[in-house]
């Protein structure tokens, strides 16, 4: 983890120790990443030790799909956040819970809420739940809405708070990102 995290570093420990894998825990506070190591150096050095998968939080948009791409590594690379880009596992960990609860996301309104210029979180829920057949509205201040996400993601803005809770099965609500 090369960002500060605790739900999604423990979640991804925890169901690792679940399923009797061994962890390596990595984090670059502390480590020699602090001391211009390279993502391609330090994802060597844990595959050196054994690693057959890499749980990958970055802060720059991009690095796992770098990681997994540049045959750095032959170990498995999973997204658990870059940047401001993506977050797939929660997106994931989302839409189960709301499969869970509807049975369905066919024809499922979905509010995501907050500040959708910055989170990863959001991008990555259009993808998913649109592929699964959701409909999508957002709503935020409109500094937090990217200005053209009409015309590039499946989702519409809606800047009335009241008529989005009156249109939504379900309301994901988002965080201002402070980083």
């Amino acid at each position: 983890f090369f960002e500060d995290s605790t739900r999604t570093r423990i979640s991804f420990e925890a169901a690792s120790k679940r399923l009797s894998a061994d962890v390596i825990n990595f984090s670059a506070k502390g480590s020699s990443v602090s001391k211009g190591e390279s993502l391609k150096d330090t994802a060597q050095t844990l595959q050196s030790m054994g690693a057959d998968a890499v749980v990958i939080r970055h802060g720059s948009s991009g690095a796992p799909h770098l990681l997994a791409t540049r045959n750095w590594i032959d170990a498995v690379v999973i997204n658990a956040g870059d940047g401001t880009n993506e977050h797939p596992t929660q997106a994931l960990l989302d839409a189960f819970s709301m499969q869970e609860k509807f049975g369905s996301l066919e024809n499922l309104n979905v509010a995501i809420i907050g500040d959708i210029m910055h989170s990863r979180v959001a991008l990555s829920n259009i993808y998913l739940l649109h592929k699964m057949g959701a409909k999508i509205k957002v709503f935020g201040p409109p500094t937090l809405i990217p200005k053209y996400i009409e015309q590039a993601l499946p989702v519409t803005v809606d800047y009335n708070i009241d008529s989005v809770l009156d249109w939504c099965d379900v309301a994901n609500v988002l965080r201002i990102q402070l980083e």
